[in-house]
């Protein structure tokens, strides 16, 4: 396995915990159920971590591919750089979310607060997350990108339906 593998075995799981974490932490407020609070948390911090590990792999990743045929450097830069707010913002979270484990525990008077305040990060972070998860995907998966009618993508070894065209006249 090298880090590009690696990377987005990792990079999946910030986006779709961040996503998965708001809606249970939601549904925990509006149930008034703490242990469902407690399980939004939990996914919060494991999101965190695991934005840690895709931070770590992603330069990594970003060696094996930015020379290959139809990437570049600026889209990987631009994933990047979103990619690190994303982190921020749920180092963020998940400090936020320890933080409402030990007050929902101790049955604190401001756990109610911290549990709003995790919503809005939350909300903010999904948002960010969106974002991430859009960029990286276009680094492959060139049909998503917004010039995807206007760039003549051609598979390195395969040739376009011109040249295609050219060799059946010949």
């Amino acid at each position: 396995m090298n880090d590009a593998h690696l990377h987005m075995v990792v990079n999946h799981f910030p986006i779709i915990g961040t996503i998965l974490g708001l809606g249970i932490l939601i549904t925990g407020i509006i149930l008034k159920n703490n242990s469902v609070k407690n399980t939004a948390y939990f996914l919060f911090i494991v999101a965190a971590l695991f934005a840690l590990a895709s931070m770590a792999t992603g330069d990594g990743a970003e060696e094996l591919v930015e020379d290959m045929p139809n990437i570049g450097k600026s889209i990987i830069h631009e994933h990047e750089e979103i990619a690190e707010k994303l982190a921020i913002a749920l180092y963020l979270l998940g400090a936020i979310s320890i933080m409402g484990i030990i007050l929902t525990i101790k049955n604190h008077p401001k756990a109610k607060f911290i549990s709003f305040v995790a919503v809005v990060i939350g909300v903010a972070t999904t948002y960010i997350a969106t974002l991430v998860g859009t960029s990286g995907g276009e680094i492959r998966h060139t049909e998503i990108r917004d010039d995807a009618l206007t760039t003549k993508v051609s598979p390195a070894g395969s040739i376009s339906k011109e040249e295609s065209k050219e060799n059946d006249e010949k």
